[in-house]
């Protein structure tokens, strides 16, 4: 129960809520138009051309090892410099051909049993329409399989295991993993 003070008659008298109801839902009418009429001017979106898009889009696709760190970080995947050296270890340092024709960065093949971003398959390797979809979809493997994993030990020995195909594959992450620390 809500009581206002009557002044005149000297004494609490209880507040109708349908007066409530109605004061609360103006004033928070009156904040939801303020605060889009704010935003609409704070964030104003001109259209861009057809060629200034394109351009936008192709610096943002554009690779770089520090974007792809960044990528990783934003992802939040677990463990991102072991991350980072896995996609220097199975791009051939980003030079290899599944990595140029493919955008694949981590040598994934087609995912079948689990959420994807890949669109096809070339080479025996999964295709991506960028770089960063091939990020995204390691996100996804990561996700599905790895999230019960607790340590950069037990993590690396899951790919040892699962899913490289060379013997010496985390002898050779580790020497990637190193070198990075000294850049």
């Amino acid at each position: 129960m809500l009581y206002r003070f009557n002044r005149k008659k000297l004494q609490y008298v209880e507040v109708n809520r349908s007066r409530i109801l109605f004061a609360v839902l103006i004033v928070g009418l009156s904040c939801s138009i303020l605060s889009i009429g704010v935003s609409l001017k704070l964030f104003k979106v001109e259209i861009l051309s057809d060629e200034a898009r394109l351009i936008v889009m192709r610096e943002d696709n554009e690779f770089s090892r520090n974007k792809l760190r960044e990528y990783i970080l934003e992802l939040n995947i677990k463990y991102p410099h072991i991350v980072l050296a896995q996609a220097e270890l199975e791009s051939g340092t980003f030079t290899s051909p599944i990595f140029k024709e493919n955008h694949n960065i981590f040598g994934m093949k087609q995912a079948k049993l689990r959420p994807t971003t890949n669109t096809g398959e070339n080479k025996g390797h999964a295709c991506f329409n960028t770089w960063r979809e091939s990020v995204v979809d390691y996100a996804f493997y990561s996700a599905t399989y790895l999230n019960d994993i607790h340590s950069e030990t037990e993590y690396l020995n899951y790919l040892g295991q699962n899913y490289a195909e060379d013997t010496a594959y985390v002898s050779k992450l580790k020497v990637i993993i190193e070198q990075n620390k000294q850049r």
